[in-house]
């Protein structure tokens, strides 16, 4: 894996005319660290539109609300548009977006094929607050190579130590990997206000093994459809205020 940004929050119930609109503000105003979620079942949900427009947030956002998810769950690229969250949540808010997002696709990631968290390092405490980054890429067509993706992703932790090692010299709180068909979800949690920048190196420093697995890696992956050509993972920018831009580096889980 290489290198990763932020999240997170709390809600209420809709409100109308300016109430409505002061509700939004506070709502997007709120901490940006999201409560440590060790333990908790989280999901995914993706809305797709056509082309590359953005695709509006509000709507989402006050579903996010109605079912008790962290707004600053919400992040976007391109005509891509998540929400990330307790998985409880993120079924009710799942069934109401194919209504809401007419002629868009909706995907529902509902739990990950592979996560690391700290019960893997030798110092298992969590940080109370943590900051979540989200990217994405594309598995390669050749269905015998996304197998065999998922196989080395199902041994990793015996096969290959050293990354879940590597995750805890970098401090990272959890790692999730989830799947819907060829499309890739990445989630990296770090301790609130820490920086991936400085992080990430560690999990490679006199770690040979995490650059092999690195450089594996990258036969099986590809960008989804509106990357550049040579690019695989893409950052996904949270939609609330205030949580800054995505670094420009790649992964590889």
């Amino acid at each position: 894996m290489e290198r990763p940004l932020r999240t997170s929050a709390k809600t209420s119930a809709p409100l109308c005319g300016n109430r409505r609109l002061l509700s939004l503000l506070l709502w997007l105003l709120l901490p940006l660290a999201a409560t440590a979620q060790a333990g908790e079942k989280m999901a995914l949900v993706e809305i797709i539109g056509p082309g590359q427009a953005p695709i509006a947030a509000e709507n989402l956002l006050k579903l996010c609300q109605k079912y008790q998810i962290s707004t600053t769950g919400v992040y976007r690229w391109q005509n891509h548009l998540i929400a990330y969250g307790k998985a409880a949540g993120m079924q009710g808010l799942q069934k109401n977006l194919a209504a809401v997002y007419a002629g868009k696709e909706v995907k529902f990631y509902a739990a990950p094929f592979y996560k690391f968290d700290r019960h893997y390092c030798s110092n298992k405490t969590t940080a109370k607050q943590w900051d979540n980054i989200i990217l994405t890429a594309n598995l390669v067509k050749d269905p015998a190579k996304q197998q065999e993706y998922l196989n080395y992703h199902a041994t990793q932790f015996q096969k290959w130590p050293e990354v879940a090692q590597g995750f805890c010299n970098a401090s990272f709180q959890q790692l999730l990997v989830f799947r819907q068909g060829r499309q890739l979800m990445l989630v990296i949690s770090i301790p609130h206000g820490a920086s991936l920048d400085e992080l990430n190196p560690k999990t490679s420093l006199n770690n040979p093994r995490v650059d092999a697995w690195n450089a594996l890696m990258k036969q099986y992956q590809e960008g989804i459809a509106g990357t550049k050509a040579g690019e695989v993972w893409v950052f996904l920018k949270p939609v609330a205020v205030g949580a800054g831009p995505a670094p420009a580096h790649r992964a590889r889980p």
